[in-house]
């Protein structure tokens, strides 16, 4: 009789666990998809000093999930995107610190896990290395921007961020023709689920980059 009632209590610890467990995943899921949505909102139809305030927001949310969770790749990547594109919303010298601190979320994010959110964190950092001024004013490294950028579309060879990040390199580069390609590549990636405006909007620029490239190659 004890051996059956401590079996149970095994077996009833173990299915509370796994609840607890599968909670945690969907509540981690669920901020997840919170910040992403958020941040297309701030992103994409914000301006000015609305756009600034919200973002300062949104990365002291984005904070205290790194806080309750500092071991979580996905956490830190979106600091580090927050962070980024704060950044070129803010300018001047609180940018180039805000990219010093997206350059360390990100860096952190890959000694955790670098192949999460399809390797995210390598086609953020790959693009601060390529828009950040370098020395003596900031970090920026067009050859680590490649090595980086190259590293994301091995993780995710059809993702419509990694692409475009890629073609616009490229471009910088003066490789137009395969610019080209890769937006291509990109507006053929399929839809995200729940981030419907952050791909309407990645679209937009993908149309405004290549008609850049057009005007390059004819």
């Amino acid at each position: 009789m004890k051996v059956a009632m401590w079996m149970m209590s095994v077996i009833a610890a173990v299915f509370s666990w796994s609840v607890m467990a599968t909670e945690s995943v969907d509540q981690s899921q669920s901020r997840l998809t919170n910040v992403q949505q958020r941040w297309a909102e701030v992103n994409y139809t914000l301006q000015d000093e609305a756009q600034e305030q919200a973002f300062e927001q949104l990365l002291g949310e984005v904070k205290l999930w790194v806080a309750e969770q500092p071991e979580q790749a996905e956490a830190l990547i979106w600091q580090g995107i927050v962070q980024s594109t704060y950044a070129g919303a803010a300018g001047g010298l609180t940018a180039l610190g805000l990219a010093k601190d997206a350059r360390a979320s990100l860096e952190h994010a890959l000694a955790i896990n670098p192949a999460a959110l399809d390797g995210s964190a390598y086609a953020s950092l790959g693009t601060l290395y390529f828009k950040v001024p370098g020395w003596p004013l900031g970090f920026g490294d067009d050859d680590k921007a490649k090595e980086l950028l190259e590293k994301a579309l091995a993780l995710n060879p059809d993702g419509i961020d990694s692409n475009y990040f890629y073609a616009d390199y490229l471009y910088d580069q003066g490789s137009y023709r395969q610019a080209l390609a890769y937006t291509d590549k990109a507006l053929a990636a399929a839809p995200r689920a729940g981030r419907e405006l952050a791909d309407a909007e990645r679209r937009k620029e993908i149309a405004v980059l290549r008609e850049r490239i057009g005007k390059k190659i004819r």
